[in-house]
C-alpha cells in the first residue's frame, strides 16, 4: 500500500508539473489587452477620449504566423497615436527586426507612430565625425514610424498634446548631456558630433516655454521614472522637471516572474540598489501618481534574460495597452 501511494504522489506531481509547464509555455504565446482610463485635467474638449496605444518590450517575440495574432487585435483598436517604447529587438546587436517591421507593415492605421529605443535594441545613430541615424532606424522611418528624438506634437482645434523623448526634456543645462545620473548611456555619447546633435534637438523643445494652457505635455522613455529619480531630477540645477500630465514607459515585463501573493520578484532597475528583488508592488506596472505626475508603465510582450536561466514569463501575460485620456471631474 505505501508503494502504491509513493506511485500515485509521484503521478500526481508529475501531472501537475507538465500542467504547469503547458500552462507557462501557453501564457508566454499569447497577450491580453489591458485598456486605462487616465483623467487629466484641463483636457480640451478636442482631446476627450484620446487614444494611446502602447507596444513595448516585444523582445522578438512572436504571436501567430507572421505577428497575425498581434496585428488583428492592433488593427481592431480604434487609437490616435501608437508608440513603441522600447526593446522591440532582445540586443543592440540583433539583426532580427522582422518580429518588429512585420508588426509595422500590417498596420492599418500608420498616421501617428512613435518610437524610442530601449536598451536591447539596436544603437539608434552611427556617430563618427557626423551624426547620422542608424539602418534600424532607417527602416522605421521607410514605415512611416517617427523616432522621437525630442518632440512630436498633434494639433487639434486650438489645443495640442506635445509628445516628448523624456530623457532630452530633463536636460536644463547642456553640461548634462551624457552625464545624466542613472540612465544607461549609448558608447558615443561623449562624441563631440553627438554632444553638437544633442545641443540642436533641445532647442526644439523651447516650444514648450510658450505651451497654451489647455496644450498637454506626454513625455514618452523606455524606463519608468521612479521616485527617487524624480526628487533627483528636480533637486539637480542642470535638470528640469516640467509639468509632464503624463510618462508612458516600459521595461520592467510586470516584474516578468510574479508569484502569487508575492508579486513581482525583480525588476531590472538600478535606482533600487543595492536589492531590486521585491519592488514596490504598486511601481512596477499599470498606473501611479507622485508628487503630482501620472504614469503608466506597461508590463509588455517578451521576456529577457536579466534573472539567468528565467527568461519567460511567469503568472504575468504578455500585454497590449489602450490608454484613453478622459477629463478630470
Amino acid at each position: 500500500m505505501i508503494t502504491i501511494g509513493r506511485k500515485k504522489i509521484a503521478m500526481l506531481i508529475l501531472c501537475s508539473l507538465l500542467g504547469f509547464v503547458t500552462y507557462t509555455i501557453w501564457d508566454n504565446h499569447r497577450f491580453v489587452v489591458v485598456e486605462q482610463e487616465i483623467k487629466v485635467n484641463g483636457i480640451q474638449d478636442s482631446f476627450k477620449d484620446f487614444t494611446i496605444l502602447q507596444i513595448t518590450d516585444l523582445h522578438e517575440q512572436l504571436f501567430g504566423e507572421n505577428q497575425q495574432q498581434l496585428i488583428q487585435a492592433i488593427n481592431g483598436i480604434d487609437y490616435d497615436v501608437l508608440v513603441f517604447t522600447g526593446d522591440m529587438l532582445d540586443s543592440i546587436r540583433s539583426k532580427n527586426d522582422s518580429a518588429f517591421y512585420t508588426i509595422i507593415d500590417g498596420l492599418d492605421n500608420k498616421e501617428n507612430i512613435l518610437y524610442v529605443p530601449g536598451n536591447t535594441d539596436p544603437l539608434s545613430y552611427q556617430v563618427d565625425s557626423t551624426v547620422e541615424t542608424s539602418e534600424f532606424i532607417n527602416g522605421l522611418k521607410k514605415r512611416n514610424v517617427t523616432f522621437l528624438e525630442s518632440l512630436y506634437t498633434i494639433d487639434k482645434g486650438e489645443s495640442a498634446i506635445h509628445f516628448v523623448n523624456f530623457e532630452l526634456s530633463i536636460i536644463k543645462n547642456e553640461r548634462a548631456l551624457g552625464n545624466v545620473q542613472g540612465v544607461v548611456q549609448p558608447p558615443y555619447a561623449q562624441n563631440p558630433a553627438y554632444l553638437s546633435y544633442q545641443q540642436q534637438l533641445i532647442k526644439d523643445l523651447k516650444v514648450l516655454e510658450d505651451m497654451d494652457t489647455s496644450d498637454l505635455l506626454i513625455a514618452v522613455n523606455h524606463y519608468p521614472i521612479v521616485d527617487k529619480r524624480i526628487e533627483t531630477i528636480k533637486a539637480s540645477p542642470d535638470l528640469i522637471w516640467r509639468k509632464y500630465d503624463l510618462i508612458i514607459a516600459g521595461h520592467y515585463h510586470g516584474g516578468q516572474i510574479r508569484l502569487p501573493i508575492l508579486g513581482p520578484i525583480f525588476v531590472p532597475e538600478p535606482w533600487y540598489e543595492p536589492n531590486r528583488f521585491f519592488p514596490p508592488a504598486d511601481r512596477v506596472k499599470g498606473l501611479w501618481e507622485y508628487q503630482g505626475t501620472k504614469q503608466y508603465v506597461s508590463a509588455g510582450l517578451g521576456s529577457s534574460d536579466a534573472v539567468s536561466f528565467l527568461n519567460f514569463r511567469l503568472f504575468n501575460s504578455p500585454e497590449i495597452n489602450v490608454l484613453k485620456l478622459t477629463t478630470k471631474q
